[in-house]
This record gives C-alpha cells, sequence and structure tokens, in this order.
C-alpha cells in the first residue's frame, strides 16, 4: 500500500508518501508558513532532486492541494494520480483517554478529537484542519488517525494519577497522559527484533532524546510509566521546557515577577530548559560546544539534562524489577556521544556499561553495549512516519476484509 502520512501543525505540515510492502518512502517533504504570502514548500522525490517552492499558501485546505499536485508531478511526483494513495495516516497529539490505539477516522471520532482539544489546544486544532483537508482533497480515500497518547494509556493507576484530589481527576481528566508514545513503540519494538527476543518478555527504558526530551519504562511490551504528563511540560529538561520542578516555584514567580497565567506558562515551555540555563541556545550541539570551550552555565545545562536521565533511569529499574534493554532515540539520543557516555557513565551496578569506541563510532552502529555488560544498550533512530504508515495499513486491510 501506498500511505500518506501527515503530521500537520499551526503554521506546518510534514508529509511522506510511504510504500507499506517495501517499508520505504517514496517521497517526503514539509510545508512551512502556512497562512502567509511566503509559505515555502520542499520536496524530496525519492531518486530526484529535491525541490523548494515559495508561494501564496493561505490554509490547511490549500497546502494539502499543493502536495497532492506535487506528489502527482510529471518532474518531481511519484505517482501519476491520486487513486494511488491507498489512504492517509494522520498523526493526532492528543486522545486523551479515549483511545488506546490507531482508529479510522469516523464522525465519532473527530467529535472525540475535538473533546480533547482543552488538553491539547495548540496541537489537536491544527491536527483537525489537516484531517479535514484530506478528506476534502481525497474524498474517497481512507483516513487513520495515530495518536502520540496511546501507548500509555494503560499505565497503571498508580502511574497515571497525580496527589490531587481523585475529584478533579474524574472532573477535568487531569493525569499523566505522556507524549511521544509512536516513537517510543517503535524504538522498544525495533530492539527487540534486533535481540530476536519477544517483546512481552523483556523490560525496555526508551529515552528519545530531542528539544523535546521523554523517557518511558516498557514492561512485556506495554508502557508502565514515561516522563512527560498531562502536558508535555514535565519530565526532562528539554530545549525550551523546565521538565520536572516544585509547582510552588510557578505560583511564586508569578508573584515576584507579576506574571499572568499566560506569561508564565511562555516561561516555562518557551525561555526555560537548556536554553533557560545556558543562556544562549536550546541546540544540544552548541550546548556542547560552548562547554568545552569552558562555559560554566552550559556545562550546567548539560548536567542537569544528563543527571535527569540518569534518575529516571534508577526510577524506571525499580519499577520494572529490573531492566534488560537501554535506548537511546531522537536527534540527541542518536547523535551525541557525550549525552550517551555521561548517562551510562558509573552505572555498571545497573548492568549498564558501554563500549566506548562502539559510541563514538561514525559508523553509528545499533549497540553500543560492551561485552560485559549485563543490559543491552542500544542507538536505535527513531520512525514515527513508518509506524503511522503501518497501522494505516492494516486498519485498512482488517476493513477491506470484512
Amino acid at each position: 500500500m501506498k500511505i500518506l502520512v501527515l503530521n500537520c501543525g499551526s503554521s506546518s505540515i510534514k508529509y511522506q508518501l510511504i510504500d507499506t510492502e517495501i517499508k520505504e518512502t517514496l517521497a517526503k517533504g514539509m510545508i512551512e508558513r502556512i497562512g502567509m504570502s511566503s509559505a515555502v514548500l520542499t520536496h524530496a522525490p525519492r531518486g530526484k532532486e529535491k525541490i523548494r517552492i515559495v508561494g501564496e499558501i493561505l490554509d490547511h485546505s490549500i497546502a494539502i492541494e499543493y502536495v497532492v499536485a506535487v506528489l502527482m508531478s510529471k518532474n518531481h511526483g511519484v505517482i501519476k494520480d491520486k487513486s494511488e494513495i491507498d489512504a492517509v495516516g494522520h498523526r493526532v497529539v492528543h486522545g486523551g483517554e479515549t483511545f488506546s490505539g490507531s482508529v479510522l477516522i469516523t464522525h465519532e471520532v473527530m467529535q472525540a478529537i475535538k473533546d480533547n482539544i482543552e488538553l491539547a489546544p495548540l496541537h489537536n486544532p491544527p491536527n483537525i484542519k489537516g484531517i479535514e483537508a484530506a478528506r476534502k482533497h481525497l474524498p474517497n480515500t481512507p483516513q487513520c488517525c495515530v495518536f502520540d497518547t496511546a501507548f500509555h494509556v494503560q499505565m497503571p493507576h498508580h502511574a497515571f494519577l497525580y496527589g490531587i484530589p481523585y475529584k478533579l481527576y474524574r472532573r477535568y481528566k487531569i493525569r499523566r497522559y505522556g507524549f511521544h508514545g509512536t516513537s517510543h513503540r517503535f524504538v522498544s519494538q525495533k530492539a527487540a527484533e534486533i535481540l530476536n527476543k519477544p517483546i512481552e518478555e523483556l523490560k525496555i527504558i526508551t529515552a528519545h532524546l530531542g528539544n523535546g526530551a521523554s523517557m518511558a519504562a516498557i514492561k512485556e511490551g506495554r508502557s508502565i510509566d514515561t516522563s512527560m504528563g498531562f502536558t508535555p511540560l514535565e519530565g526532562l529538561l528539554m530545549g525550551t521546557r523546565s521538565g520536572d520542578l516544585d509547582p510552588s516555584i510557578v505560583t511564586y514567580i508569578m508573584g515576584k515577577e507579576g506574571l499572568s497565567i499566560s506569561e508564565a506558562n511562555t516561561l516555562l515551555n518557551k525561555h526555560s530548559g537548556l536554553v533557560g540555563i545556558s543562556g544562549e541556545s536550546s541546540d544540544m550541539r552548541e550546548i556542547e560546544q560552548a562547554m568545552n570551550e569552558g562555559d560554566k552555565k552550559a556545562k550546567y545545562a548539560f548536567d542537569v539534562f544528563t543527571y535527569r536521565i540518569k534518575k529516571y533511569i534508577g526510577a524506571y529499574t525499580a519499577a520494572m524489577g529490573g531492566l534488560d534493554v537501554l535506548v537511546f532515540t531522537g536527534g540527541i539520543g542518536e547523535n551525541s556521544v557525550a549525552v550517551r557516555e555521561t548517562v551510562c557513565e558509573n552505572m555498571e551496578y545497573l548492568g549498564i556499561k558501554i563500549d566506548a569506541e562502539k559510541n563514538r563510532s561514525e559508523n553509528k552502529p545499533l549497540e553500543i553495549s560492551g561485552n560485559d555488560s549485563k543490559v543491552k544498550v542500544f542507538r536505535i533512530p527513531t520512525n514515527e512516519e513508518l509506524v503511522i504508515a503501518l497501522d494505516t495499513e492494516k486498519i485498512v486491510k482488517q476493513i477491506l476484509n470484512k
């Protein structure tokens, strides 16, 4: 099947056309600055030259029209007709407690996504716009959605409940939801495949480390805990997000600085984390460079980032009663030698020991654990788009076989 995978933001759309039979991307691209006269379409078809088009793309409907058109383009396309697109798979950030897996998009599903806007006001609305636009331009094509939260939704109560009155959970659904679920699911399954072991027999910790960062404890193939919470703000230190902090700090800063709720939210989500501590950058590559040049604040940022990862590894190992596999993924997890090295340093007591040569190798081997390491340590590139495509294929085939 040829599956069009869409990830729609408020002013951007990322897309890939994936052939699920060979598990390869036929074309991928991105539209940025939607709603502006200087919108940019970047398109990279397999085996052909990458192109860049600048023009006026006023809304998501026009943007999807451009995507379909460029996929069928005589010079830059990879299909001849839109009928070759067998299905569309949408990344939807928040499914609340409604969805524990990927689903075919129906009227009821759309209503449930809208009902969860309150939980993801920045993400679900553009996801909805993308779905509506795709249905308009591909009206006879099945549409499915894969939720970021779905992989974590079956966590036990002791992992997802907060220490607030239970009635507030019942009334407002305030609980740990977790995010990056598609990535955590993909890399944990990939690790099990590499080891040639059933995932149900493994205790796995996955560390998705990028500008947004989260970790998950995966026992017997299920997420039993994850670091992000009610929103993606909780957990690890991130590029611009604070991660874990004492809740009283928020009201204290608001009082001292005279901040509104919106301003406090912006402070914690946009001006904290690596950039907040270093005062320079949210990019780990720049943090490491500054640290190596003797910048103390950059070193503080790096140390807080890696220390929190260590703490979560210890906590999740305890929660699962042991550890078999540790996986690093995401832009930082896959590419930062220093982060992986620092996180795994002095972790032999948990059975974690990496091979320094493998870790630094430019060939980027998947396994970086030492020969005497009881825990297998992997560096696995994530592929959330492929997960969305395969989930969509499975759903559509089930419908066709009925």
